[in-house]
């Protein structure tokens, strides 16, 4: 980020979300220049970072969205993505996010289970319409990531194996109101090794052709997302081998590639600001205690995950600022309320300000109220522009619907 961050937290204040635009087009453009020349769609996945200028910053670059809710489904519509590059995914849908999803029109619905096939056919049925499908199948592979964010083994809530997946692309087909015109899987996330994806990939293209042979033509084949992104000092995955593995296991396949990028687009286009109260020190350990908490960035509290901490504007470590160990810990009251362990950083004193890294995905998304503390301002820097995205939530915006009911209840 070319801005002052720290004229930028002085402005709009602390705890605070920052994002940079530009880095979220050039994350863009880096992953369809690599898709040149296929067919294919990014459907940005709305859950790591939902924000209304998020989505539509990516929907006026020819982006689609992936969504695990119709609240998603939306947020896309109303950030301006075309329903025809909409996705409907997620687990337990209701039968009214269905029936919304069918008269939205969008591109499709991805199937997890035969049970939730039934039901979209019955919803279908009753709205006389035609549900356009894909069945999320699980390839069994282990993504080699956090066990907390995989989602291709057996053992996982997600998707039905290949025998599942042949008998209900079968019935889809039989069906008057199903067509099964994709084909869906997703092992995991923060994946830094192309081997599980490009095994994942020659898996389910293989089913596709058995699916071809029986007259089932299979237009979408959706490669999830899950494209690992640097916190510490990970490899990751080039965009153009990405690619390279979808095209080689899909060679012959006459199919659109579809993929669901979310944390490579925007986790390290955002850095999350928090000012420093004060510092304690118990026998031997050091605390920096600030103004941001778990529930303003819960991914250390939840996953142990890393993110970066530097202090911000402050001098170069020498003998008179010497880095130390701290705990960055907010004041949530919980033991597990911690953005850090063990950080290195120099003596600090009320109002200085830390930058936590890469906290565009799955940071603001995953917020609460949690000891009722409002949710923070959300910033965009496009250019040397620098515009607020999202207001400062107040205790009026937390309390507002149990005020409304309180005063019913009074009548």
């Amino acid at each position: 980020m070319s801005m002052d961050i720290k004229e930028i937290a002085e402005q709009y204040g602390t705890p605070l979300y920052v994002y940079d635009f530009d880095y979220i087009e050039e994350r863009y453009s880096s992953l369809k220049d690599a898709f040149a020349g296929k067919k294919s769609l990014i459907n940005y996945a709305v859950k790591a970072n939902s924000n209304l200028s998020v989505i539509a910053h990516l929907a006026k670059l020819g982006a689609g969205a992936d969504c695990v809710s119709i609240g998603e489904v939306k947020r896309a519509l109303s950030a301006g993505v075309s329903k025809y590059k909409i996705i409907f995914s997620g687990v337990g849908k209701r039968d009214e996010e269905i029936r919304a999803a069918l008269e939205y029109d969008i591109l499709l619905i991805n199937l997890e289970s035969e049970a939730e096939m039934k039901r979209v056919e019955m919803v279908a049925k009753a709205l006389g319409k035609e549900a356009r499908i894909s069945i999320r199948v699980n390839p069994n592979i282990d993504p080699q990531t956090h066990p907390y964010i995989s989602t291709g083994l057996h053992e996982n809530k997600f998707g039905v194996e290949i025998e599942m997946a042949k008998r209900m692309y079968i019935y889809a087909k039989k069906s008057e109101f199903l067509n099964p015109v994709g084909i869906h899987f997703h092992i995991g996330s923060q994946l830094t090794k192309l081997e599980p994806i490009a095994e994942a990939c020659g898996i389910v293209a293989d089913l596709v052709r058995s699916l071809k042979a029986i007259d089932i033509d299979i237009k979408f084949f959706d490669v999830g997302g899950g494209i690992g992104v640097v916190y510490d000092d990970e490899q990751t995955i080039a965009p153009q081998a990405y690619t390279d593995a979808i095209f080689q296991a899909t060679k012959g396949l006459d199919v659109t590639i579809l993929c669901e990028p979310g944390r490579y687009m925007v986790a390290n286009a955002g850095v999350f600001l928090t000012k420093v109260l004060y510092e304690k020190v118990n026998e031997e350990k050091r605390f920096v205690i600030v103004d941001g908490a778990m529930n303003d960035l819960i991914r250390p509290s939840l996953y142990n995950a890393y993110h970066r901490i530097e202090a911000v504007a402050k001098e170069a470590d020498t003998p008179e600022n010497k880095k130390t160990p701290a705990d960055v810990v907010g004041p949530v009251c919980e033991s597990g309320d911690f953005l850090g362990k063990n950080v290195p950083l120099p003596p600090l004193e009320h109002n200085d300000l830390l930058a936590v890294h890469s906290a565009g995905a799955y940071g603001f998304t995953m917020a609460s109220n949690y000891n009722t503390r409002p949710k923070p301002a959300e910033v965009a820097i496009q250019g040397d522009k620098v515009k607020l995205i999202r207001k400062r939530e107040t205790y009026e915006d937390q309390v507002r619907l149990e005020l409304e009911c309180m005063e019913e209840s009074a009548e």
